[in-house]
């Protein structure tokens, strides 16, 4: 009998492996397929033919725009839903966010401060990833006053410190040029890859790939970090170090690609969620598919924010399209279930 439900046991577990061995590669081929129509899309044409020929102009587009473009949205929207994974399972709480502790909040402070006082490429991508991890530290540093480690002490930081933020970001946009400056700060806190380009990604996408090594060898804990503490505590982890670790390094990656991109909504949110309604459970296997899905959603969106107009539109607009419906269908689901 002991033989015969071990049989059964190992047969299911081989079957899941399966099924989530195909959806990885499903999802993998999806995302190539869309990588390579955003090297195809935009407004300056772009032929193979010139293109293996040397033609310098063609080159220059391919290499300097669409490839680092692409390559920021697939690697920059798999962070996001890789790093959204972690905080709603860190927080066990199915809407958490980047806002949840204060990144996207001090970005925006950061890139208005580098559009005011510098007003180079380079500079505001510096505030925005100066001024997100100055925020959330700012936040843990308030959290560390209480003494529980409760999780809830993190998210009324977090909410703090956001509020603080958007306080003086206001009072930035007032002094702010409103045909220039003002534009520029608006534009940037709707997202958008189009001033994306090879100079700027390096040490960004380097921070991103690191980081997202890191996050996936500590799976196990962080998915721990989902249970009772006192169970986890039992199971041999350190609770409050390894929430403290593991936020940081998500931060940390988000904060480097919302510094190059604007802010981007609803990725971090959506792409985990995706991820469980394919593998329903909250495994590795589901932290994978939750950078792919977000890496989809993302380069997706840039194709549309960049072919829909005759002028780009921001990206943010287009994943919020996608997102709202699918924020209606979960909750449908949920009331349903309930």
């Amino acid at each position: 009998m002991q033989l015969s439900t071990n049989s059964i046991t190992n047969s299911m577990v081989s079957a899941t492996v399966k099924r989530n061995n195909v959806i990885c590669a499903v999802l993998i081929l999806l995302l190539v397929c869309i990588a390579a129509g955003s090297l195809a899309v935009g407004k300056y044409p772009l032929s193979l033919e010139k293109l293996l020929a040397g033609d310098e102009m063609q080159r220059k587009v391919f290499y300097n725009l669409r490839m680092s473009r692409t390559v920021v949205a697939v690697f920059g929207g798999a962070v996001l839903g890789i790093c959204g994974f972690v905080y709603q399972t860190v927080f066990r709480n199915p809407l958490a966010s980047p806002d949840i502790i204060g990144v996207s909040s001090g970005a925006s402070l950061g890139a208005a401060v580098g559009i005011l006082c510098f007003g180079s490429a380079a500079a505001i991508t510096a505030s925005a990833f100066a001024g997100a991890v100055l925020s959330v530290c700012l936040a843990l540093l308030l959290s560390s006053a209480d003494k529980t480690g409760k999780k809830s002490t993190i998210v009324l930081a977090g909410i703090a410190v956001h509020a603080l933020a958007q306080t003086a970001l206001m009072c930035l946009k007032i002094t702010a040029d409103p045909e220039r400056e003002l534009a520029s700060i608006e534009y940037w806190i709707m997202g958008s890859l189009a001033s994306v380009t090879s100079s700027r990604i390096g040490g960004n996408l380097l921070i991103c790939i690191l980081i997202t090594i890191v996050l996936l060898f500590l799976h196990r804990q962080t998915i721990l970090l989902s249970a009772d503490e006192g169970e986890a505590r039992m199971l041999g982890v350190s609770v409050s170090q390894v929430r403290l670790i593991v936020l940081l390094l998500a931060t940390l990656a988000v904060s480097a690609v919302v510094s190059l991109t604007g802010l981007i909504s609803f990725i971090g949110l959506l792409a985990p969620h995706i991820a469980r309604l394919i593998t329903r459970s909250n495994r590795i296997s589901t932290m994978v598919f939750s950078g792919l899905t977000g890496g989809i959603l993302l380069c997706s969106a840039d194709i549309l924010a960049r072919s829909v107009a005759q002028t780009e539109l921001p990206v943010s607009i287009f994943t919020s399209l996608i997102g709202v419906p699918l924020l209606i269908f979960l909750t449908l689901k949920g009331r349903n279930m309930s």
